[in-house]
């Protein structure tokens, strides 16, 4: 019952605030998409219908965005992440006028389109380091919450995350989530200087872990172990940063267990000692690289990588890797959008980070924190099929808006030293310019 008044007053009184304030909607919104409190609350919340609760609040929020003029659009570095995903988001949409089945693509466009809108309103909206720092924390707080309710069910007897379809994801795909959440909060308590926040995220950052260990999903694992790495790369040379990480890497180890490092080691084996779920997983990749030898351009059609799959003579299922399916299924240039959308926000925050142009310690260090959890996730669904798992996305739009708000520090030292330097000198005979 509480679940369900929680749901009510911040759904209600949230589309209500973000008529005036779309940000607090917007907020809303990727807290509900990460919670999925129809799942959560099933027995109250849930019977109400799968995505009620989620369009309210999207409308209050896409109504205020309207009336602020949709937002300020000068968004420097972060101008690339965003022409990406909307490039993706064409791509599909016209692959929709050409596939065999084209109710299954437009539930694609549909679903892509519920996550586009809302990161659009962030770019747009979020224009500095109050509202990233608010952002963070939003992603954080909830992906924490949902690790803590699946170690609670874990610890009485039942493990949810592995007999349950969550929200209509499987174990894998909330493996992969929890492990960008790991990184952000990981990172987020390095950021903070309280240690009362600390460890709040310390705290989130432990629990997902843990329930990436019981939810026996080996590519996350390996996603993890990438992640951690790629993290402890980036860290300032510091022995307190060593230290968090060694911390982090021996509490990861004790929360495997035996039964984890067993089933995790598996992926090493002879391919003659594979099991069929590990089996499985190659014969579909084969199948997808067949699939974008035969259709390059425009693939097979979203979400026609089951249908196709029959047709090959294998089992009706996804891909296992969500890079081989969108290959198949959008073609190659399909493909080259999605991963250029988190390529892109990846390198150009390690060129920041390389330049020292990121200002403020804050924003450093969660600069670090977002390319290693894209990176971890990168790695994750490589051997997972994850469709419409939204923090993913919901990180890169941490990551553009980091690019987007140390845009204007340059734009602003450049106007500054316009300034000083005074007119410039006549060229091939015509008037300098003066300053405004």
């Amino acid at each position: 019952m509480r679940g369900l008044i929680y749901v009510y007053v911040l759904t209600y009184l949230g589309a209500l605030l973000a008529l005036f304030y779309p940000l607090v909607g917007l907020f809303i919104y990727i807290h509900y998409a990460i919670l999925k409190p129809e799942s959560l609350w099933y027995w109250s919340v849930g019977t109400q219908g799968p995505g009620r609760y989620s369009f309210v609040v999207a409308v209050g929020m896409l109504i205020g965005w309207a009336i602020r003029g949709l937002g300020n659009w000068r968004l420097g570095r972060g101008t690339a992440t965003v022409a990406f995903l909307l490039g993706f988001l064409g791509w599909v949409s016209l692959g929709y006028f050409f596939c065999p089945y084209p109710l299954l693509a437009k539930q694609y466009v549909v679903s892509l389109a519920k996550i586009v809108l809302p990161f659009l309103v962030g770019m747009s909206m979020i224009d500095d380091r109050r509202k990233i720092r608010q952002l963070a924390w939003v992603i954080v707080l909830s992906q924490g919450y949902l690790a803590l309710d699946f170690n609670r069910s874990y610890y009485q007897g039942y493990n949810r995350v592995v007999l349950e379809a969550y929200g209509g994801f499987d174990n894998n795909c909330i493996a992969a989530a929890m492990v960008v959440g790991v990184m952000l909060a990981l990172f987020l308590a390095i950021a903070e200087s309280r240690w009362s926040l600390r460890l709040i995220c310390f705290i989130a950052a432990a629990l997902m872990a843990n329930t990436i260990m019981f939810s026996f999903s080996r590519g996350a694992q390996l996603g993890l172990i990438v992640a951690g790495i790629t993290g402890f790369i980036l860290i300032p040379k510091h022995p307190k940063y060593y230290l968090v990480f060694l911390l982090a890497a021996i509490l990861a180890f004790r929360l495997a267990g035996p039964e984890v490092r067993q089933r995790f080691m598996t992926i090493f084996v002879d391919p003659e000692q594979r099991d069929r779920s590990a089996e499985s997983r190659v014969e579909q990749w084969r199948a997808c690289i067949r699939t974008m030898r035969d259709h390059p351009f425009l693939g097979v059609g979203a979400n026609h990588w089951p249908l196709q799959s029959e047709a090959l003579g294998l089992p009706r299922m996804q891909a296992h890797s969500l890079w081989f399916q969108t290959g198949a299924e959008q073609g190659i240039p399909g493909l080259l959008l999605l991963s250029g959308f988190y390529g892109v926000t990846v390198w150009r925050l390690l060129l920041l980070l390389r330049r020292d142009s990121l200002a403020g310690d804050w924003d450093r260090t969660m600069a670090r924190g977002v390319i290693a959890a894209l990176v971890g996730f990168a790695v994750a669904v490589s051997f997972i099929s994850v469709v419409w798992l939204e923090l993913p996305y919901y990180t890169a739009l941490l990551g553009a808006v980091l690019l987007r708000v140390n845009s204007q520090p340059d734009e602003d030292d450049a106007a500054a030293e316009a300034l000083e330097t005074g007119p410039t000198e006549e060229v091939q005979g015509e008037p300098a310019l003066s300053p405004a």
